[in-house]
């Protein structure tokens, strides 16, 4: 099977940009109507690092989907790596909120067997069929035989 990279959804980067153009577009009216063009540039520069900071962060974000493990990845600069067997993988759970079920975006919340038990991916689309697959994989890999071994078995 193919792997699988899943990333958090750009839904609200979006939302964000176009909020931060419609009030740019309200200062353009204000200061154009009022004679202070000088203040627009500033607001573009200032505004926009809100949702850009979150597009990189978005971007610097995924989890990979294999046939015998999960890797969650995060950082940009200093790279967070997390390996996941899914043998260990005993529960997968989704949460949404109600605004996040109208936009079919939540979390998915993956309890392993070990040490640092939780992993909790937030705002991924459509994260009942991710949680799906990765259960799926889960118990695929998990009832796999183990390989015979050669020969006759005697010394």
């Amino acid at each position: 099977m193919a792997d699988i990279v899943v990333r958090p959804t750009l839904k609200f980067i979006k939302a964000g940009y176009f909020g931060v153009l419609l009030f740019i577009a309200l200062v353009f009216v204000i200061c154009a109507t009022s004679g202070w063009s000088f203040i627009i540039p500033a607001a573009m520069i200032v505004l926009f690092i809100w949702p850009l900071e979150r597009h990189i962060k978005n971007k610097t974000q995924k989890m990979i989907i294999s046939d015998d493990k999960l890797r969650y990845e995060r950082g940009l600069l200093n790279k967070n790596i997390r390996t996941v067997q899914l043998v260990k993988v005993q529960d997968v759970s989704v949460a949404q909120t109600f605004a996040q079920r109208l936009l079919r975006v939540g979390s998915i919340e993956i309890e392993t067997a070990g040490g640092d038990s939780r992993l909790i991916v937030h705002d991924i689309d459509h994260p009942q069929a991710v949680a799906d697959i990765i259960m799926q994989r889960a118990q695929h890999h998990g009832t796999m035989a183990p390989p015979q071994q050669q020969g006759s078995g005697q010394l």
